[in-house]
């Protein structure tokens, strides 16, 4: 096979057709992570994205004068230096930064009543104590020394230092003194958070909690989320002296750093350039084929960011065998989004409003039940540039657990479509007032979002969360295909769903596209 740091051809395209090294296919963070770091690495990169506005499922968006976010804004570890967060690593690689206002709390309104629970493991023991009482919290400190262990094998090798080829042996030789003492604990991390819970945890409000946390990181209970994305978090979450974090600006900036990052090398980003179909030549993946006929010729790579649904569509039939396709295609999917963006006149209320609160309708019905769980972001608390003077913009939103079949079919402009958001869209303001009782009365902006918005604008495939590959019961592929020169990132490729997977997605694919050497060069510029 010839390697990837080589071109696939040197032919100069036909009149009026373009060429690039790297074509990546969307904008989505994982996407944007794996351009940059290629423009770092010298590579003339080109990303094509439908949308009008780069991010993906992280971009924001204006209206009215609010800045809004189109999805999660839960952030950590992008302040900190140096940091295990994937993210943060690309960022220094490329010399970009991404200002971060702070906060501790969050608001919860659970079926054990109103509470407010800080980050760090004091905090939480002290909302035990008072809510369970010693021996719940006997059992948290005790999974606190389990996990302790296991977060060090997870950040062992930094993410950076991954690639999917031969030369991963020799990137992550380094690391290998660090590595030794964690081999017993590294393959505990393989494994479905739920084994080590069920060995330290009996106390119901506690296991709640921790699917709780599973859900939000995998989109998963505990039972299909990995050990190693539990251990990531609790490294991160419950340290001394941990915060949360809130991107000035909203999360659209930390997409604007990275296109920095891409375009001060010479990169490009290209907005509603939609891409319909992969170009295959002799086996191999050489470009790709935008709505409207324009051309772009790849050099070395096509790296797709669709999810793993949509990029099977971007190939023609006989690209890959079947049996690739056919598994590929069987990936489960998370279930979709429901979304209300709210500009609010804020005239009157409470000054300690926090920014972030999750709600639970009901334990019982699990974490994964369709509109159980409730999430709610008033970002302009902390930034008020994101508002206009005297109100606020609120993000209210179901993770994960709309069902896309409630929806199919169904015409945009027709009755019935508004009919279901309405209905659909009741548990959101119900949650809402719960903290704002007044709120339908204070609305100025009015958004509802639905799985065929996610569908539409974001170009995911049923509006799916992401892949739904269970700890224990399935693996993510990684970067390759079958198709020489086609590479892949994003969720779809590597465990986890919010940024940090994504972002450690897109560093594994541009450094198993990179020559070795550079690779190498790389680790040691940033310290590693």
């Amino acid at each position: 096979m010839t390697p990837v740091s080589q071109p696939f051809d040197s032919v100069t395209p036909p009149s009026g057709e373009e060429l690039t090294d790297v074509l990546v296919i969307g904008s989505g963070i994982g996407g944007l992570c794996c351009a940059a770091l290629l423009a770092q690495y010298g590579f003339a990169v080109t990303v094509c994205e439908s949308h009008s506005i780069a991010g993906g499922a992280a971009h924001s968006f204006s209206r009215n004068g609010y800045t809004f976010d189109s999805g999660p804004s839960l952030h950590s570890g992008l302040s900190d230096s140096p940091s295990a967060h994937p993210l943060k690593q690309v960022l220094d690689i490329i010399g970009e930064s991404v200002p971060c206002l702070t906060y501790d709390t969050w608001g919860c309104y659970l079926p054990e009543g109103e509470l407010k629970i800080a980050v760090g493991a004091d905090p939480f023991c002290e909302v035990l104590q008072e809510l369970r009482g010693r021996g719940a919290v006997q059992e948290w400190r005790r999974l606190q020394q389990v996990m302790e262990p296991l977060a060090a094998a997870a950040k062992a090798i930094p993410p950076t230092a991954l690639r999917w080829d031969w030369g991963a042996a020799i990137a992550t030789a380094r690391f290998a003194p660090g590595v030794l003492p964690h081999l017993g604990n590294i393959v505990k991390l393989t494994g479905p958070f739920s084994r080590i819970m069920d060995e330290v945890i009996q106390d119901p409000f506690i296991r709640n909690w921790l699917d709780l946390l599973c859900f939000l990181l995998s989109g998963l209970p505990a039972s299909g989320t990995s050990a190693a994305e539990m251990a990531f978090m609790f490294a991160e979450w419950y340290r001394p002296g941990v915060v949360l974090e809130y991107p000035i600006g909203g999360s659209g900036a930390i997409a604007d750093a990275l296109v920095r990052g891409l375009e001060k090398q010479g990169g490009q980003l290209r907005l509603n350039a939609h891409v319909e179909q992969v170009l295959v030549k002799g086996d191999r993946a050489v470009g790709v084929r935008l709505r409207g006929g324009t051309v772009i010729h790849a050099r070395q790579a096509v790296v797709s960011n669709a999810s793993v649904w949509d990029t099977l569509k971007l190939l023609p039939d006989d690209a890959v065998p079947k049996s690739f396709r056919s598994r590929r295609q069987a990936t489960p999917a998370c279930e979709s989004f429901m979304h209300l963006h709210l500009g609010i006149d804020a005239a009157g209320l409470l000054s300690d409003l926090a920014c972030h609160y999750i709600i639970v309708n009901d334990w019982s019905q699990g974490v994964t039940a369709p509109q159980n769980v409730v999430l709610v972001s008033i970002p302009s608390v902390l930034d008020s540039s994101l508002a206009p003077p005297g109100k606020h913009g609120i993000h209210v939103y179901t993770p994960g657990n709309e069902p896309y079949e409630l929806w199919a079919g169904l015409e945009r402009n027709s009755a019935a479509y508004q009919d279901l958001k309405q209905e659909r869209a009741e548990v959101m303001w119900q949650g809402l007032e719960r903290i704002i009782p007044d709120i339908r009365q204070r609305c100025e902006v009015t958004l509802v979002g639905t799985p065929l918005t996610h569908e539409r604008f974001l170009r995911r495939d049923r509006g799916s969360y992401g892949p739904a590959i269970a700890a224990g019961k399935g693996f993510f592929p990684g970067p390759t295909t079958p198709l020489s020169g086609l590479f892949c990132c994003g969720d779809s490729t590597f465990p986890g769903i919010g940024l940090p997977a994504v972002a450690a997605s897109g560093a594994i694919a541009a450094n198993t596209i990179a020559p070795l050497n550079k690779h190498l060069a790389m680790l040691k510029a940033i310290g590693f």
